[in-house]
């Protein structure tokens, strides 16, 4: 219960909490501006009750997720003061220009999308749909570039003068191949999301042969794009975990609990052990089913290269940083990256058979549709969040690898109390703003189409078609 733990646990709540939003916003604008588009270029009423109906699901999310992403950055003053000014110069930059250019695009044109329809020409309406969609996906890269370069920080210089790190290449910032990683995730991501959610109110519907064909229609573009997505999303995390055996050799091994560095390098299946997660207790590895070296093609591409072990990196972080603890807590990056690995994997599956599914015409009367609406939902949620639990548990006990611990990051001021009473108040307040949340997703995901279409900014007959 001391201010570093409580500090830790008020932002995981924050950004976990806001992380719910954040994908679904991003997969989900994509998708209604291919609708939108659709509408304009055939004038099937279909397209545009699909573009309204899942426009509607996409603004309260939209809105949820501002709401609780603005208290995370207000933290890294409150909490994490030292953070913020050690490495502000540097942080800051992204998330300055993430604020003035990102945010206020997607926000500026999602109230031309809401209100101007038959207001303004087909051509601006169709455009800012599209200008929210990029604006949504250029927000969440500046800030992945912030967060890749706490994981791998590049194009600065320590100022001796003021113990603080400076900018010095933006470029490099801009260029980091961590953050770029992270953004090639994160969009496949939510594409991935954005179609289970399509997915499972489409079974829903489906289930209760409400408006089949308009459903059919959303439930085949779901499982094509989280087929396409979820294999993104896999190619994606096989080439961050390249990227981390070069530049995170701590964080890679914990994920494997590879204790000891040897070439080949076997993949852990199980292995058990004590909660400290300084000591293996019981280990099942590839090897011993008759699959050597699948951990050395993770992480290079051939079965034979060395994989260091956790020991030999302590010794090393040891002689360069100083005494100290370098090891994750490998309870939770280890077993976080395999809820991760295998709720992705049922993905991929799960959207292939949902495709397969689709060439039969009355797929509607399926007995497997019953179980898609709670399942579609579950699933990408908590691969989500446990892939983001395991990137940021990983580089403990760093916040920025290699130049600033956690310990060294918080506020000194801070007192139990005052996180005690803060950390209860972000906790009531994110739990009723859950609960307003699921309850109105809830209430115009079972509302359907026609709901969405009586409730929406309808174009005046004489305006619609109008292209000046």
């Amino acid at each position: 219960m001391d201010p570093i733990t409580l500090s830790r646990l008020q932002f995981a709540l924050t950004t976990i909490y806001h992380w719910l939003f954040v994908p679904l916003t991003l997969g989900m604008g994509w998708f209604v501006a291919f609708m939108q588009t659709r509408y304009y270029q055939t004038r099937d009423e279909t397209w545009r009750k699909m573009a309204k109906f899942w426009g509607k699901l996409f603004l309260i999310n939209f809105a949820i997720g501002v709401v609780t992403g603005i208290v995370q950055e207000f933290q890294f003053g409150m909490n994490w003061s030292e953070y913020s000014r050690y490495v502000g110069d540097i942080f800051g930059a992204p998330l300055a220009v993430e604020a003035l250019l990102a945010f206020f695009m997607e926000s500026t044109f999602l109230g031309i999308w809401i209100f101007g329809e038959g207001r303004v020409p087909e051509k601006v309406h169709l455009a800012s749909i599209w200008l929210v969609a990029i604006g949504s996906n250029l927000s969440a890269l500046w800030i992945l570039l912030a967060n890749g370069w706490m994981q791998h920080p590049v194009g600065y210089v320590i100022n001796e003068a003021n113990g603080r790190a400076e900018l010095v290449n933006f470029f490099a910032l801009v260029g980091n191949p961590k953050g770029w990683i992270f953004f090639w995730h994160t969009i496949a991501d939510g594409l991935a999301m954005a179609s289970f959610m399509i997915l499972a109110v489409s079974a829903w519907h489906l289930l209760r042969k409400q408006n089949v064909d308009f459903f059919k229609r959303s439930f085949q573009m779901g499982a094509l794009v989280g087929l396409i997505a979820s294999t993104l999303v896999f190619l994606g995390g096989h080439t961050m975990g390249q990227f981390m055996y070069e530049n995170q050799p701590m964080k890679f091994a914990a994920i494997e609990a590879h204790w000891e560095t040897s070439a080949p390098a076997d993949f852990s299946i199980l292995t058990i052990g004590d909660l400290s997660g300084k000591r293996e207790v019981w280990s099942l590895r590839t090897s011993q089913l008759g699959i050597p070296g699948v951990l050395s093609f993770l992480a290079c591409n051939n079965f034979d290269c060395e994989v260091r072990g956790v020991y030999d990196i302590q010794a090393e972080y040891e002689a360069l940083y100083g005494p100290g603890d370098y090891i994750p807590l490998m309870v939770v990056t280890y077993w976080t990256f395999r809820i991760m690995m295998t709720f992705g994997f049922i993905m991929m599956g799960a959207s292939a058979f949902f495709l397969w599914a689709t060439r039969k015409k009355d797929y509607e009367n399926a007995k497997w549709l019953k179980f898609v609406p709670f399942g579609a939902l579950a699933l990408p949620y908590l691969a989500n969040a446990s892939g983001w639990i395991l990137t940021e548990m990983g580089r403990q006990p760093w916040i920025v690898q290699g130049l600033l611990k956690v310990e060294d990051a918080v506020s000194p001021n801070l007192t139990t109390l005052d996180l005690l009473i803060s950390l209860i108040g972000y906790t009531l307040v994110y739990g009723a703003l859950a609960v307003v949340m699921v309850k109105l997703m809830l209430k115009y995901a079972k509302a359907g189409p026609d709901a969405a279409m009586h409730e929406s900014v309808d174009a005046a007959p004489a305006l619609v078609g109008a292209d000046d």
